[in-house]
């Protein structure tokens, strides 16, 4: 694997100060090396900088951003992918983990099956459920009628193909994954969900819980777009 290519791996935080350390760290002890960590600060209110800094300063594969004013998750992470210097992106959020062999198990995939991008299930933080769960065997292009069915925060994706979907839609403050990977699969990108528990999902007091109205009406406005895509 030594000839495969670098992975840029894009993170934003807000106000993370009790995940944001053991979130970085699972980074940092990927079995793949070729990797660079980009973190964009968007104006936390608590320590979530001060124990960025102290990470970036012991690790030189660190690259630390910050907002002038709160733009969002959608804007800080179109900034990223443009500041980023791999063809390969890779996500991950601020609450969660990644298994130490995510990004080796999912650059192999990506790169020996000429995919666009690849995803996995994931584990539930605190209860150990896997998620998907009976929907994984379900056509994704049936479930994206209703739900996403990808897992954000496992998304491993070529940037060229970004950049031929126009980036995250940044009409969509909330649901803008939701939004994404529709715009990925209507154009027609080659992909795997890979059938491995490579990441730890955090479903407390994220965002989706925390303005669960506000997503829902992004999400059923990514609904729409997809039902009018495929009419």
């Amino acid at each position: 694997m030594n000839n495969y290519p670098k992975v840029s791996v894009l993170m934003s935080v807000y106000n993370n100060e009790t995940t944001i350390e053991k979130s970085i760290e699972s980074l940092l002890r990927q079995s793949y090396k070729n990797i660079e960590i980009l973190i964009n600060d968007d104006c936390s209110s608590d320590n979530s900088v001060n124990l960025i800094k102290k990470l970036q300063s012991e690790n030189s594969n660190i690259f630390f951003f910050s907002n002038d004013e709160n733009i969002g998750l959608t804007k800080s992470l179109n900034k990223l992918i443009k500041l980023s210097s791999a063809d390969i992106i890779a996500r991950q959020d601020a609450d969660d983990f990644s298994n130490h062999k995510r990004i080796e198990y999912q650059i192999k995939c990506l790169i020996e099956n000429n995919l666009d991008f690849v995803s996995s299930r994931a584990t539930i933080i605190g209860t150990g459920k896997k998620i998907p769960g009976i929907s994984f065997y379900i056509p994704h292009k049936q479930l994206l009628k209703y739900k996403n069915p990808f897992i954000h925060g496992t998304l491993m994706v070529k940037k060229e193909f970004l950049e031929k979907v126009g980036f995250y839609n940044e009409n969509y403050y909330y649901a803008q994954d939701y939004k994404l990977m529709i715009d990925l699969v209507l154009n027609k990108a080659k992909y795997k969900v890979l059938n491995k528990q490579l990441y730890s999902l955090n479903m407390k007091d994220n965002i989706s819980s925390k303005y669960l109205k506000r997503q829902n009406e992004f999400a059923l406005m990514a609904k729409n777009s997809y039902k009018k895509g495929i009419a």
